[in-house]
């Protein structure tokens, strides 16, 4: 019994292509995502010890000059982390975005393979039919030729 070719096996194809390649651009865009808040995480975290540094050597700090340093040093990083904070939130942005592109395209491909399964399946069913009437055709010879 020979399998009948699927006619649309070639959208197929191009609708698993499609899933494989946003696949990957929503690992790539998730990639992103983590490295920038673990950036945002060490920028935090660097902030924080140098506060408590400061806060031990704010007795020890002899001029203005000094702690004006400190002062413009921890605004610059005030700065820095929220631009970060918001390169964090446009990066999710794009990931989920790139979740919703994969999702359709996933959505897409299923379509196609559960009706690339449904005509299998009344692909295998004519077949049994057609032969269940090939042995029903010999049975009504044979018996007709016995009588």
């Amino acid at each position: 019994m020979a399998d009948k070719k699927f006619n649309l096996e070639q959208v197929l194809k191009y609708r698993q292509d499609i899933e494989r390649m946003c696949k990957h651009e929503f690992a790539s865009a998730k990639q992103n995502l983590e490295h920038a808040h673990d950036r945002l995480l060490e920028e935090e975290a660097h902030v924080r010890d140098l506060s408590q540094e400061f806060c031990l050597r704010q007795e020890e700090l002899n001029n203005i000059e000094e702690m004006s340093h400190y002062i413009n040093f921890f605004a610059r990083k005030r700065e820095d982390i929220k631009n970060q904070k918001e390169r964090v939130d446009v990066l999710g942005t794009i990931m989920n975005q790139h979740r919703d592109i994969l999702i359709d395209a996933t959505k897409e491909k299923k379509v196609l393979e559960s009706l690339k399964d449904r005509k299998a399946e009344e692909f295998k069913l004519a077949m049994k039919l057609k032969e269940q009437d090939f042995l029903d055709e010999i049975s009504i010879q044979r018996k007709e030729k016995v009588i």
